[in-house]
């Protein structure tokens, strides 16, 4: 029996454990809360309790066992389901509620006593209401889980003192931990009885640890599917205005060469070798001392005549052959040599006898009966004037027999006749789509975009049979899925991946998130829903880029299962993307975002009062989520897409003008002047305008958190382009397509980083030396202090306060880049010794040369082959998200926009004999009113088309 130390002080007695334990550094307090129970998400609260403290307690010898002891005396029956949960210190009951139910548990909690020596526990009887248990260890970070409807309680890990044994269940939602090192050995089998009540384990494995809270209740949102993803370039409008800010600087990375297979029991194509010479394992086979005389002269016999046949075979023609006493391994490659043999002699051959011991092959060939006859008796056949052709009952006398002894393991050809008397054929049987596919693997790696009809005729040219094209386009996909994987049994097999990629990339981040089980007690199959993935390297580079700026944005996977690919996407030093996280869901609405949000915040550590900056393009539910999880935050709309909702009302370019001088102004009183402008010009333009608040879309009310002025989400299009390729594969194969891709980037800016010199990067001194040439023509104006006046173009006057560091220009601050006012200044103060007058050393430290390279410092590592993947112990098994299959081909092109017009790249043609040409000018009918014919052919029909046929009307305007 253990000697506690420990000693209960209740509510309304206070101490000053600080004081207490000054000189003891393991020791600490609980403040223990029970009775109660916790509120609603979010705002959680625990009502209806009381608390107790819990003092003199040492960190090195707490454990669960101990609190238990603590709630005996606090009054407690020992037989009642408790639940316990600390908060970790400085945070609220929302996101800093932990698990304290094992010794991993109790090591995280004493983890916080040399800096907090009052600790808070939260106690729960007979019922949970919160989610803590059964959620992944720290260096996991993969986390399984039924997101169940709102109102219903959250099932998760009991702890029971009334039993010692260890059992595991699973309730309506599921979370279950991932132990890569862990021995299960002596771990019970999953209960398989699962009460409504008590879908709970009764008892919980001490060594299981827990990981970090999730977000449990997730508001309703809207369905549906946005249209307007952008991937095709050509599609943008000529006249758009895109600033220098906005344009990014990127690097080519080439995923041509990019191929992955992870499909189990995949049947491994070996390449044609090019040794003349092959050792035969037969040549060393000894004959054991135990055999009988007789059986060691048969297989001394065989040995020889196996190498005599396979000297013949060498000197004679390449292909399939036979022989009497050829050996082989398995059923399969009797299988596989006879199709061979027939497609390569064009022979008709079947197999007469196929059971686990025997295989007899016989040829079914037509045999000619040459005759000089001109009978058409029906009896003799069909034949014709002259010489004919005649098929009769007569067979092929060709015939292989390959049979095993009961004794022996290999399959021996017993008989074989290779005499043909029948005709050659182009119809062949074996020619299956999967024997071609087997054929076409290595062409189809190299080149997966062959035309089917270059391929038929190849294959027609190689083999001289005949191959229809619905067997060529079997035969390919069957290959593709070799190269590339297969849609549905990768969903098998993603966890297996995600231990494989947390196992080679450390601190990774793996949520998967499937749906909820109507029927509890299916413990087998779970269905997928969504994956979220944030990748070590870019967590730690996107925090050293010092830029709290990400761009989000969504594209649509383009196989035969349904889901959406969503990025949150940076702006490196250099003005380059910078991919943080992505994920694949079932849609693009307020659940799906809401889901990656509150995973990407995790990751990140944004609470809700963080001062973050968001970009977006407006898409569902991304609003309401960026407004639930971080009120705090600043949220950008992208600039293009409301130019383009703009343009359907208003197409005259004077209102594109002052839409963009709006934007670009970086003071509030050019905003209003702008804005009074096009007041006058339309009313209803303004009152439209005015109705999207200034904060989302123009510089003069950004705030100066991100030091970044962009006004559209290119950042998020421009890795959606990159990641076309890769969006049609399987869904391990398009993770593999974005993460080999972000690797291969990150290697190729490092060497762009290697050739640059300087203080800033690349774009930062193209802007600095912008800045520079227009601050030769200011004036300074000192004030005797740390604030300066200059004069600039058009006599425009700011004021620059060096303390600050700011201009009331605003471009200073909302960039982080002096403005050419500020580098005036910096310069007179030079002149006059208060300073180095070099403006680079005043520029924020997000365009710095070091901080780029800080920033692509991590790197993302590589994985290994699907078989040397570790195996998951998860015991269900993810199948794939239902899906109504489309009528229809399948589209791939994505949907433009109503304003999306054909880009002209030559205007040549529009200029004829020193005339403007009246080309693409739609005409109306002076008589009618009607588009598409003049006065002159009037006859009262209605406007012509374009585009040739009556599906695609549409008549050509302004």
């Amino acid at each position: 029996m253990s000697l506690t130390m420990w000693n209960v002080r209740f509510s309304n007695e206070h101490e000053d454990v600080d004081v207490i334990y000054a000189s003891h550094p393991t020791m600490f307090s609980l403040k223990i809360y029970h009775g109660g129970e916790f509120s609603k998400f979010p705002g959680r609260q625990y009502v209806n309790g009381r608390h107790s403290y819990i003092d003199f307690l040492d960190a090195d010898e707490f454990s669960v066992h101990e609190l238990d002891s603590m709630m005996l005396q606090l009054g407690y029956d020992g037989n009642r389901k408790m639940y316990y949960h600390f908060k970790k210190p400085d945070s609220d009951l929302d996101v800093g509620l932990m698990a304290l139910g094992s010794d991993g548990d109790v090591c995280k909690l004493t983890s916080y006593v040399p800096k907090h020596r009052l600790l808070e526990v939260y106690i729960e009887l007979d019922k949970i209401t919160v989610c803590t248990y059964f959620q992944s260890p720290g260096g996991s970070n993969v986390i399984i889980q039924e997101i169940e409807d709102d109102g219903t309680p959250d099932y998760t890990r009991v702890r029971s003192r009334g039993s010692s044994s260890t059992k595991s269940s699973c309730g309506k939602r599921l979370e279950l931990d991932w132990f890569p090192n862990h021995d299960f050995n002596n771990c019970n089998d999953f209960d398989k009885t699962i009460s409504s009540e008590h879908a709970l384990p009764t008892n919980v494995d001490h060594s299981m640890s827990q990981g970090i809270d999730s977000i449990h209740e997730e508001p309703d949102g809207e369905d549906g599917f946005d249209i307007s993803e952008d991937e095709d370039n050509g599609s943008e409008d000529d006249d758009f205005y895109v600033d220098e800010e906005d344009v990014l600087h990127d690097v080519e990375v080439d995923m041509n060469d990019f191929y992955v297979n992870t499909d189990k029991d995949l049947e491994w194509i070996e390449p044609k070798s090019k040794l003349k010479d092959i050792l035969d394992n037969e040549d060393f086979d000894s004959i054991s001392e135990g055999e009988e005389g007789i059986d060691r002269i048969r297989k001394s016999k065989l040995r020889a005549l196996r190498k005599k046949n396979k000297e013949i075979e060498a000197i004679g023609s390449k292909g399939t052959h036979f022989s009497v006493g050829q050996a082989f391994y398995t059923y399969k490659e009797v299988k596989k040599a006879i199709n061979n043999y027939a497609v390569e002699r064009r022979r008709e051959i079947s197999l007469d006898k196929n059971d686990k011991n025997r295989v007899k092959a016989v040829c079914n060939g037509t045999i000619p009966n040459l005759s000089f006859s001109t009978s058409s008796d029906p009896s003799k056949g069909t034949t014709v004037k002259g010489k004919g052709v005649k098929s009769i009952s007569r067979s092929c006398p060709w015939v292989l027999y390959v049979s095993k002894w009961r004794e022996e393991d290999d399959w021996v050809v017993k008989t074989f006749n290779d005499n043909h008397t029948c005709l050659q054929s182009r119809k062949i049987k074996a020619c299956t789509a999967t024997y071609l596919s087997n054929k076409i693997v290595n062409q189809i790696e190299s080149n997966p975009t062959i035309p089917l009809k270059a391929l038929q005729e190849d294959l027609e040219r190689k083999y001289e049979i005949g191959v229809s094209r619905m067997k060529v386009f079997r035969a390919k996909m069957k290959a593709y899925n070799q190269v590339m994987g297969d849609y549905k049994i990768q969903y098998a097999l993603l966890r297996d991946y995600v231990l494989e990629l947390q196992s080679m990339n450390e601190d990774t981040t793996v949520q998967i998130d499937v749906e909820e089980e109507p029927n509890l007690s299916n413990m087998e199959t779970r269905v997928f829903r969504r994956i979220y993935v944030c990748i070590g390297s870019l967590k730690k580079g996107f925090k050293a880029g010092k830029r709290d700026l990400l761009g989000l944005d969504g594209c649509f996977m383009k196989g035969p299962y349904p889901g959406q690919i969503l990025t949150a996407v940076g702006v490196d030093p250099n003005n380059g993307i910078y991919p943080v996280a992505y994920g694949i869901v079932e849609a693009e609405n307020l659940k799906s975002w809401t889901w990656f949000l509150s995973c990407l915040g995790d990751d990140l550590d944004l609470q809700k009062n963080s001062n973050f900056t968001f970009v977006s393009d407006r898409q569902k539910g991304v609003i309401p989520a960026i407004a639930n999880l971080f009120p705090c935050a600043e949220h950008r709309y992208c600039f293009r897409h409301i130019h383009e909702n703009m343009r359907v009302n208003w197409k005259a370019n004077v209102f594109k003008d002052l839409l963009w001088k709006c934007a670009r102004a970086y003071i509030a009183p050019h905003f209003n002047n702008v804005m009074e402008e096009i007041k006058s010009l339309d009313k209803d333009a303004y009152e439209w305008l005015k109705g999207i608040p200034p904060q989302h879309w123009a510089r003069s009310h950004f705030s100066g958190r991100a030091k970044c002025d962009v006004l559209l989400n290119n950042m998020c299009e421009s890795l959606n382009n990159q990641l076309v390729k890769g969006r049609d594969k399987p869904i391990i194969t398009a993770l593999e397509f974005i993460r080999e891709y972000l690797m291969k980037r990150i290697s190729m800016v490092q060497k762009e980083i290697q050739k640059c010199n300087g203080p800033l990067t690349p774009y930062g001194t193209k802007l600095m030396d912008a800045n520079k040439t227009e601050a030769a023509k200011c004036i300074v104006a000192f004030n005797g202090s740390q604030k300066y006046q200059v004069t600039g173009h058009l006599c425009e006057q700011f004021v620059v306060d060096m303390k600050e560091r700011s201009c009331t220009c605003r471009r200073w601050e909302v960039t982080g880049m002096p403005c050419k006012h500020a580098i005036a200044t910096i310069w007179d103060m030079g002149k006059n010794n208060e300073g180095d007058g070099k403006p680079e050393n005043y520029t924020d430290p997000v365009y710095w040369l070091d901080t780029w390279k800080k920033m692509y410092h991590f790197k993302i590592n590589p994985i290994n082959g699907r078989n040397m993947w570790p195996k998951s112990l998860c015991p269900t098994v993810l199948i794939p998200p239902h899906h109504h299959k489309q009528i229809g081909r399948p589209k791939k092109k994505r949907k433009k926009g109503v304003n999306e017009g054909v880009r002209i790249t030559d205007g040549e043609d529009m200029v004829k004999f020193g005339k403007l040409s009246r080309q693409g000018k739609s005409v109306k009918c002076s008589k009618c009113n009607t588009i598409g014919h003049n006065s002159r052919t009037c006859n009262g029909q209605p406007a012509s088309v374009v585009g040739g046929s009556k599906k695609d009307k549409k008549i050509i305007t302004n």
